[in-house]
């Protein structure tokens, strides 16, 4: 049975409640309605803890411990609230699990592994990744363009401010992933996918169901623009540094994820493969 491609509307609400299950969020709102990614402060915070660390600690730290140095503690809670929303901060997520697990091994990569968990959990990013890919390289993108693509998404949903905030916020982490260039005119940019990132990417593919091959044509992948052979020269580096298991011979390719999941969560991905 073939999975729905992408995550937001065309997915059936039994796909949606699943893969809230996995780590994934769905709705008309989200953090960027009032930050962006945070890339700085979650670098900051995922330095400062340790690995091991669960959800409780990070509250403590952010909220009790101030390690983010925010100026009032209203600002503390925000932020705990906005990050725990984008990243979600917990074992408990297996999309969190890898991100940690990837976040030390590459400072280059650590913009796209933010992105890619910024993807799965807001809604208000997702929607605006087409008008992004619809851009050639270098083409100048007004904030006007995102405000635009938002109320076509959402009719009648979000004031003149607000639409004009998100696409702000929009802006600024497509910017910190390397997507777009230049601080008041953006321009269209193309940053080189990180063998990091393209493990956790291929994770979310295979938490929709996909395997093998269908695993590079997820549009999680979609934004980078690589092609076949250098995806899987990637996803070799990847696995000759352990971060996944790939065999690719004789024109049949799997890809594998050794301890990626519990086995409930396997279970969870086994039911999505057979739900429309």
């Amino acid at each position: 049975m073939s999975t729905p491609p992408y995550l937001p509307s065309q997915q059936s609400a039994t796909r949606q409640a699943l893969l809230a299950q996995l780590g994934f969020r769905f709705g008309i709102n989200g953090p960027h309605a009032a930050r962006t990614m945070m890339l700085d402060d979650i670098r900051r915070l995922l330095d400062h803890m340790a690995a091991s660390a669960d959800t409780a600690d990070y509250a403590q730290a952010i909220k009790t411990q101030n390690v983010l140095g925010k100026p009032s503690q209203k600002a503390r809670d925000l932020a705990w609230r906005h990050l725990h929303g984008l990243y979600g901060l917990s074992h408990d997520n297996p999309l969190f699990r890898l991100m940690r697990t990837l976040w030390p091994l590459s400072d280059a990569a650590q913009p796209q592994l933010a992105l890619a968990m910024a993807m799965a959990r807001d809604p208000l990013l997702r929607d605006t990744q087409a008008l992004i890919l619809d851009q050639a390289i270098g083409t100048f993108l007004p904030r006007t363009a995102l405000e635009h693509e938002l109320a076509h998404r959402y009719p009648d949903r979000f004031s003149t401010a607000s639409l004009k905030s998100f696409a702000q916020n929009i802006a600024g982490t497509w910017t910190a992933a390397g997507f777009l260039l230049g601080h008041t005119r953006k321009h269209r940019a193309q940053p080189a996918l990180t063998p990091e990132a393209l493990v956790l990417l291929l994770l979310m593919a295979y938490l929709e169901g996909r395997s093998g091959p269908r695993l590079f044509t997820s549009l999680w992948l979609a934004p980078y623009q690589v092609g076949p052979d250098a995806l899987a020269a990637l996803a070799q580096t990847a696995s000759q540094r352990g971060l996944l298991v790939f065999m690719n011979a004789g024109g049949v390719q799997e890809i594998r994820f050794p301890g990626a999941l519990t086995p409930a969560e396997d279970a969870i991905r086994q039911e999505l493969i057979h739900v429309l």
